[in-house]
């Protein structure tokens, strides 16, 4: 669909479009579009005609703003993603299974809600405000707590150094993989 030479020109174009309408000159055309049909209405007996000429022009902007609004909210979506996804690239202990979460179907992103529901109520029984973890690490805390707790006569400290037990990935059904935590 057109060589590189129209998609650039009609990218470069809607993006100073773009920024053009979302500007203060663009509302004050505006403003000074509707004062001067307003003003013409006299003239033109307030006609049929009359009415037609501003409702054609306000549907015709209309039509192209729709495109140039989704246009630049699929970009800025699209730069936000890259960003949120380098971002959890780098942390430490973030999980990269979040990266691209935004190609998953809703399904899928409907299991990964819900994990993050279960730390979020494991994360309300911790007593730290500022710990963190993920959700293996989270649910093996809590068991290792819980048998703490239960096991009589221990002094085994509650939050112990051990590395959690090997753990399911939840998305996939299969073992998970350290490499991709």
């Amino acid at each position: 669909m057109g060589g590189p030479r129209i998609t650039l020109a009609l990218e470069r174009f809607a993006r100073r479009v773009t920024e053009w309408a979302g500007g203060s000159w663009a509302f004050g055309v505006a403003v000074g579009v509707i004062v001067v049909w307003a003003l013409t209405g006299p003239m033109f007996a307030f006609s049929d005609t009359w009415q037609l000429v501003i409702n054609t022009g306000t549907t015709i902007v209309t039509f192209l703003m729709v495109f140039l609004i989704q246009r630049s909210q699929n970009k800025d979506a699209q730069a936000l993603h890259l960003k949120l996804n380098e971002i959890v690239a780098a942390l430490e202990g973030a999980s990269n299974r979040l990266i691209n979460i935004e190609e998953l179907t809703e399904d899928e992103v409907r299991v990964l809600h819900q994990h993050y529901r279960t730390l979020v109520s494991i994360a309300k029984a911790e007593t730290s405000l500022t710990h963190s973890h993920s959700i293996e690490e989270a649910t093996a805390r809590h068991r290792r707590k819980k048998r703490a707790a239960r096991a009589p006569g221990t002094s085994a400290p509650v939050d112990s150094a051990q590395p959690p037990a090997p753990s399911v990935d939840r998305l996939t059904g299969g073992p998970a993989r350290p490499d991709v935590e």
